[in-house]
């Protein structure tokens, strides 16, 4: 009996993470894709993407990745920084 309780409790508490894994994210494909998901998402989702880009232009995404390197320490050297705001602002 003991153990059916300890199981059913790891299984609720496990149920909810499963549930809500996170899906694959799959981008616009184009020039510099390969640089936002080598750059972007080793720090977070690239659920964020799709889900800023009603609310961002050109210039909006210039100033997020600038933000990502300055402000938040993200190491995207000048040239992949160039490739990222290109991609995003053409695709999104």
């Amino acid at each position: 009996m003991r153990i059916f309780s300890f199981l059913s409790i790891a299984a609720l508490i496990a149920l909810p993470a499963a549930v809500n894994a996170e899906q694959a994210i799959k981008l616009k494909p184009g020039p510099g894709l390969d640089k936002v998901e080598a750059n972007c998402q080793a720090c977070h989702s690239l659920a964020y993407i799709p889900m800023n880009s009603p609310y961002l232009k050109a210039a909006g995404w210039d100033i997020e990745v600038n933000k990502m390197i300055k402000a938040m320490g993200a190491p995207i050297d000048d040239a992949d920084a160039k490739s990222i705001k290109d991609y995003l602002a053409k695709n999104y």
